[in-house]
């Protein structure tokens, strides 16, 4: 018997990369805008917003139940010490929760999701389907969520639905 999973697409998310400045500090920033920064491929929460390292210096922000003009917002507070640019229309979001959930994942990702390589926080920056995705683990129930580009929507849901009847598809 297949082991249950659920994909659903995350709504009312504010999103933005922040991209630190050269010489501002990393405690500045983090401080200014009210979460830890992770260090490298990891993502940190405080309340509704998390901070995803996807590169050095570099951030997707999400902010759940956001206002439509939350990045706007980010600019003028993170002056000088951040770029920001909103990616709230350019990503769309899927969490994949249940017994099941890394199992099909595992079958478009060439990384080990098992809890020990790849615990809670984790983040990597990878293709599934030969779709660029930023996925990082949510919790341990096992529950991932997985960033694509808005425009291979189609695609990505053809791999997960093809994934899930066991039917061929590209990888």
């Amino acid at each position: 018997m297949a082991e249950r999973v659920t994909v659903t697409e995350r709504t009312g998310l504010g999103i933005a990369t922040v991209m630190q400045r050269q010489g501002a500090s990393a405690p500045a920033l983090s401080a200014t805008i009210g979460c830890p920064l992770p260090e490298g491929p990891r993502r940190t929460t405080m309340g509704p917003l998390s901070m995803i390292g996807t590169g050095p210096g570099s951030w997707l922000a999400m902010m759940d139940d956001a206002p439509a003009d939350w990045a706007e917002t980010l600019q003028p507070r993170l002056a000088g010490l951040a770029s920001v640019s909103d990616q709230s229309g350019g990503y769309l979001v899927h969490r994949f929760a249940g017994a099941g959930a890394s199992g099909l994942l595992q079958r478009g990702v060439a990384i080990d999701l098992h809890p020990a390589a790849f615990p809670t926080g984790s983040v990597a920056a990878t293709v599934i389907a030969h779709i660029g995705v930023i996925l990082w683990r949510v919790d341990y129930d096992p529950s991932f969520d997985v960033a694509i580009f808005r425009s291979y929507a189609d695609s990505f849901r053809h791999w997960i639905g093809a994934t899930q009847s066991g039917l061929p598809h590209d990888q």
